[in-house]
């Protein structure tokens, strides 16, 4: 009997621990994604796709801590700030021990990401501008989705340079930290001090803890969920506290300068934990309780494509990103010494340029942070985003089909 239960316990842990590298892997998770979505957008133009709204707009939690909130946002604030969780984690693991720790290195993927974020919300306005919209979800193109870009770059990458997925992946780690900042700063309404000074004290705890390379749940996961609530008090968008608690993580140990215990640290140790939770469970859901978009008919379809604020988000992702991340590389290539990678070509960098224009998660919660769950503007935000990444993701796996099919001839 014990050794059965045994055998059993085994089975199990092995059984979760597969389950978990399968979804680390970017095509699981992007597939996840893609997934998730078709359900929400299928569901609420269904003939119950009044169970849909009322599934997203019902209300949990206590109401004594403020915490009484609908699924959706739950999904955008609570599921989200695991995926920032994870982002910051990778964010500080970069500039600690990866790629953008050389400058030099870094310099053109950053150049790039820079660009590539300033153009997709100057294309926006303009639009918006020119077109009389509403010019408060500027910053809506200005992300890049990277497990629904690492998804299609797998994808289509079977004899492409391993030197693109990492320029990619710089390119992601600096978006990310420039989407957090426009969030905290510009999606910010009012700003309660007192709550985020208090937010400081659990914050400050955890980071103690975790300098210390205490892993132990039980005494983690409370003070992360008293800054998470605090933070979401103060008014600033509660994700912004994933990113804060990842930034308290080390990235190596302390006694990595030659030591014989030398490795790797718990940041880690905590991605490698909680990316399959972040990609299999958190992202998912917030696009299952976010991107359904009731289109009643071709007339709904022709008011939102006639919207500059779809409009302004299409040409944000398309032309925004791929001008931006291509032209501000080749800029800081022209006027430094920095160049590409050995293998790459710039072909490869417009291609990837294209593949950056895949806007979801980050890009939808900025929407409904400029224009409110369920408005007629957010949902022209939806199909904005939904139409501009596929369109980013057609001409991506044209050029990248057509380098990828160069590589494999050269090697052949």
């Amino acid at each position: 009997m014990a050794s059965g239960l045994r055998l059993f316990a085994r089975a199990t842990a092995e059984e979760s621990a597969r389950v978990g590298d399968i979804l680390r892997r970017e095509t699981v998770g992007g597939g996840l994604l893609v997934v998730a979505a078709a359900v929400a957008l299928v569901w609420i133009n269904s003939p119950v796709g009044d169970s849909y709204t009322d599934l997203r707009d019902s209300t949990v939690g206590p109401a004594f801590l403020h915490l009484d909130l609908s699924l959706g946002t739950w999904a955008a604030d609570g599921l989200l700030a695991i995926f920032f969780f994870v982002a910051g984690l990778e964010l500080k693991r970069e500039f600690v021990a990866g790629d953008l720790r050389d400058p030099r290195r870094a310099m053109l993927p950053i150049a790039a990401s820079v660009g590539g974020v300033a153009l997709p919300a100057l294309v926006y306005l303009l639009v918006n501008v020119v077109g009389d919209g509403d010019t408060s979800g500027w910053a809506i193109p200005a992300a890049t989705d990277i497990a629904f870009a690492l998804a299609v770059l797998a994808v289509v990458s079977r004899n492409l340079p391993v030197a693109l997925r990492t320029f990619l992946l710089t390119l992601a780690v600096v978006d990310d930290l420039l989407a957090i900042t426009i969030i905290a700063i510009f999606y910010t309404d009012q700003l309660e001090p007192l709550a985020l000074l208090a937010a400081l004290v659990p914050l400050a705890l955890f980071a103690v803890l975790v300098q210390r390379r205490v892993r132990s749940w039980w005494l983690l996961l409370p003070l992360a969920f008293a800054t998470w609530t605090l933070v979401h008090e103060s008014g600033i968008h509660a994700t912004v506290a994933g990113v804060l608690l990842a930034f308290m993580v080390p990235v190596v140990r302390s006694d990595a300068a030659g030591g014989p215990d030398a490795g790797s640290g718990l940041a880690e140790h905590f991605e490698h934990r909680l990316r399959p939770l972040s990609s299999g469970f958190a992202v998912p859901m917030f696009a299952l309780l976010s991107a359904g978009v009731a289109v009643d008919g071709l007339g709904a379809l022709g008011d939102a494509f006639s919207d500059p604020v779809t409009l302004g988000i299409i040409g944000g992702l398309v032309v925004g990103k791929s001008v931006g991340i291509l032209g501000s590389a080749a800029v800081v290539s022209r006027l430094t010494q920095a160049e590409l990678d050995d293998g790459l070509s710039w072909w490869d960098v417009f291609g990837l340029s294209l593949l950056a224009g895949v806007g979801f998660t980050v890009s939808l919660l900025i929407g409904e942070l400029a224009f409110g769950v369920g408005s007629t503007a957010d949902e022209h935000v939806k199909i904005g985003v939904l139409a501009g990444s596929l369109l980013a993701i057609a001409l991506a796996t044209i050029v990248l089909r057509a380098r990828d099919r160069a590589y494999r001839l050269q090697g052949g």
